[in-house]
């Protein structure tokens, strides 16, 4: 399998100037994390990490430390995550025909899930893995503040990533998505506005996307608990 990485994400809102993926989580950057899942999966065979090329030593480095030096590979991203993986997709191996797509400050997730959305692209050409809502969600009008409706919780879930697709249909959306001026936040977001499927895999709670200090100091305290419950094995 085949795993692209987006990794050009800022550190602003972490109060910080350099890459958010650079900063420390126990020891160990935050990419560190997402590269030791990725390396444990028992299906993810090559792995290309989207950035910029200021950052490419550091992830070089990263790679290296946790021993995927040759499986790692690195490709230029554009100004925005949509343009982003487009520059990926087209940087992946010709052989490659299905593609995990996972945000890089998603560094709680797991070999296993790595492992059920690799074999859920055996079925399907789109899929994302998502959690059911929990909370009451509420639709406000963004210019009154005033609630205007209530959806039914049991049909939402929150998305997350992994998010898996054949590559040559994911490359035509994109290139429908440049042409027809697209912008959106994530690849599943394109399958859909062409038309096309996208199923969801269970993800994990734990998944949560590291973008501010309060995330960063829960997801801390997630990976001393499963630290802990290993040594108790």
């Amino acid at each position: 399998m085949h795993l692209l990485i987006p990794a050009a994400g800022s550190g602003r809102r972490m109060g910080h100037t350099r890459n958010k993926l650079l900063l420390p989580l126990l020891g160990q950057p935050l990419l560190a994390w997402t590269l030791l899942a990725a390396k444990a999966s028992r299906h993810i065979e090559w792995i290309g990490i989207i950035g910029q090329p200021h950052d490419w030593p550091d992830f070089k480095e990263i790679g290296l430390g946790v021993g995927l030096g040759e499986s790692v590979h690195f490709i230029q991203g554009g100004t925005t995550r949509q343009e982003s993986v487009y520059c990926g997709l087209q940087g992946l191996p010709n052989e490659a025909d299905r593609v995990l797509i996972h945000d890089g400050a998603r560094c709680l997730v797991t070999p296993e899930l790595f492992d059920r959305c690799s074999e859920a692209l055996q079925t399907y050409s789109g899929f994302i893995a998502a959690v059911p809502v929990k909370d009451t969600i509420k639709v406000v009008n963004s210019q009154t503040q005033v609630i205007e409706s209530t959806p039914d919780r049991n049909q939402l879930w929150a998305a997350q990533t992994p998010q898996g697709f054949e590559v040559q249909t994911l490359l035509h959306c994109h290139t429908e998505g440049v042409e027809q001026g697209w912008e959106v936040t994530d690849d599943a977001a394109l399958f859909e506005q062409c038309g096309l499927p996208v199923h969801i895999v269970e993800g994990e709670e734990t998944n949560l996307k590291v973008t501010t200090p309060v995330d960063l100091a829960i997801a801390e305290f997630i990976l001393r608990q499963r630290q802990a419950n290993i040594s108790k094995l």
